[in-house]
């Protein structure tokens, strides 16, 4: 009698200039294996620090940011920023940067300086803690560098989640429904902390 094998996922700390690709099925054999997903900004390189203009130490202007080799099959992508070296209330909740979700699968990146407002010409939706914008890094001038983490997911479905009373309730509820449809995932980071 043959024993149910299960799926063992393992995360790997892997350097910030690594994109991180869950979920993407394999290649036919002998075919060659589809180019990961990768995540890109014209405003800082992936693992620099992040310019003050895209900050609450200046504008808090959304960065240009670009993806590519977009999974076959992909119906809507995620894009999820948070600091992960912020946990809020003396939980693990990582602080909500920007979450905005139902990108079109046509996408191809988001461009500088998304506008305020929870719905998107494009019927994508947007979220942060501040609000339905994009937050910008404020990491204290006193202490270390923050690592700001970009995340972009490409899902095989549109995502049916309104958004909640908050940003962290949402960012659950689209977490949660996004399980058991990522096709691929990039990850891309920027440092900072407020000038002194």
């Amino acid at each position: 009698m043959r024993r149910p094998q299960s799926l063992l996922f393992v995360i790997w700390l892997l350097p910030a200039t690594t994109a991180i690709v869950l979920g993407q099925a394999p290649a036919a054999p002998g075919a060659p294996a589809a180019p990961p997903m990768t995540l890109s900004s014209s405003a800082f390189s992936d693992g620099d620090v992040i310019p003050n203009r895209f900050t609450q130490a200046g504008e808090q202007t959304s960065p240009a940011l670009t993806w590519t080799n977009t999974p076959p099959g992909t119906q809507s992508f995620v894009l999820h920023m948070h600091d992960p070296d912020v946990a809020r209330n003396r939980t693990t909740d990582t602080q909500v940067h920007w979450l905005v979700w139902n990108i079109p699968p046509t996408a191809t990146g988001l461009p500088e300086g998304v506008p305020m407002g929870a719905e998107r010409p494009d019927g994508s939706r947007q979220i942060s803690a501040s609000g339905p914008v994009y937050r910008g890094p404020g990491a204290p001038a006193a202490g270390p560098l923050h690592h700001y983490t970009f995340e972009v997911y490409a899902l095989d479905t549109k995502l049916d989640v309104p958004a909640a009373a908050d940003a962290f309730e949402t960012r659950t509820n689209v977490m949660r429904a996004m399980q058991g449809h990522i096709l691929g995932k990039a990850v891309y980071v920027g440092l900072f902390k407020r000038p002194q």
